[in-house]
């Protein structure tokens, strides 16, 4: 589903209007990716990714890449795209207009009963590195997913990651999804704006958005998932997340191409696992940080421990993602999910 709105108006009433969002395969890509001086030129095979907002930490391996001047080092010409949320980004993949996303590796399970065959080729992470936020308004009443019941909860986009982790945690906690309201407010100024308004009462959102909101004291956190441990107390286990994901198909025909990306992911990986917060948002661009550099590095320390320095699966995560999404999610609950056809270790293995 695509937004049609870039939330220029964030009163209530607007905000609930969101929440029936629609589709325009014309409206893909809004925002071009700022390549820098360090990306080199436009020489090099062509490939597009579509990434669920490339301002956030969860996916900063995508932007970090083409900073480092990997995609170029393969001979790749990677043109990053960005949407709102990562549901956006599954729907410009699997319509064709892109050849692969930077997202949630869950997309895979949900698409997969849906009839489509996409995979992981590289995984980012451990953890979902999401952070679930209450407003200093409600926090005194809404102090445990317990507490989800009656609430307008925000979430990037329906259908997303933050939707699906949101209702996993409600129904974790004896509360059904039909008895809070999920509502798409995205992330960044109009998430932080939706929370101070009243729009909704928490919500599920990632780094900087964390950051800026306990720098404004608009709210207080109440779930915190962007470490393996985080993950392990809210989820159980390993919850795989930010990853590269492209139809099986495209791999299986593109296998050259694939591997220089996968290679030059790895290399981010591991180049990350080595330097610094600081020299890591350093390498950003300008405008990531919003004028405080401080608190986007901050933001990029805090969200640092779910990424994994090898790109590859970590055991047991897609085990934790099936069981997460069958708790709430009617079609995966009642369908044989083939974990094995949801990602590979071919290229990871190669770039090893």
């Amino acid at each position: 589903m695509r937004k049609t709105a870039r939330y220029a108006s964030l009163a209530a009433a607007g905000l609930l209007a969101l929440s029936s969002l629609t589709a325009c395969a014309n409206d893909a890509a809004s925002s071009t990716a700022d390549t820098g001086s360090d990306s080199g030129g436009g020489k090099g095979e062509s490939v597009k990714i579509m990434v669920g907002g490339l301002d956030k930490v969860i996916y900063l391996p995508a932007m970090l890449t083409q900073r480092l001047g990997y995609f170029q080092a393969e001979g790749l010409n990677v043109q990053l795209l960005s949407e709102p949320a990562g549901v956006q980004a599954e729907t410009a993949l699997v319509s064709g207009q892109v050849q692969g996303a930077v997202g949630f590796y869950d997309h895979t399970l949900d698409l997969q009963t849906k009839g489509k065959s996409v995979e992981s080729v590289v995984q980012f992470s451990r953890a979902p590195g999401e952070v679930e936020v209450v407003s200093d308004k409600a926090a005194g009443d809404l102090t445990s997913p317990k507490d989800f019941k009656g609430r307008k909860l925000g979430v990037t986009g329906l259908g997303s990651s933050t939707d699906f982790l949101t209702k996993y945690l409600a129904v974790k906690n004896g509360v059904n999804v039909s008895e809070f309201t999920p509502v798409a407010v995205g992330a960044g100024p109009t998430f932080i704006a939706a929370l101070q308004k009243g729009a909704i009462d928490g919500g599920m959102t990632t780094d900087p958005t964390v950051a800026t909101i306990l720098d404004k004291k608009a709210g207080k956190v109440l779930i915190d998932m962007r470490t393996p441990e985080g993950s392990q107390k809210a989820l159980g286990g390993p919850y795989p997340s930010s990853s590269l994901y492209m139809q099986t198909d495209w791999v299986n025909g593109h296998k050259d191409t694939v591997q220089k990306l996968v290679n030059a992911f790895v290399k981010t990986l591991k180049w990350m696992s080595t330097h610094s917060a600081d020299e890591i948002a350093a390498k950003m661009p300008a405008d990531y940080s919003q004028g405080d550099k401080a608190l986007y590095t901050q933001a990029v320390k805090s969200t640092l421990p779910m990424f994994t320095d090898d790109g590859v699966m970590p055991q047991g995560g897609p085990e934790t993602v099936e069981k997460v999404l069958k708790s709430f999610n009617p079609n995966i609950k009642n369908a044989k999910v083939d974990l094995g056809r949801t990602y590979t270790t071919e290229f990871v293995d190669a770039a090893k």
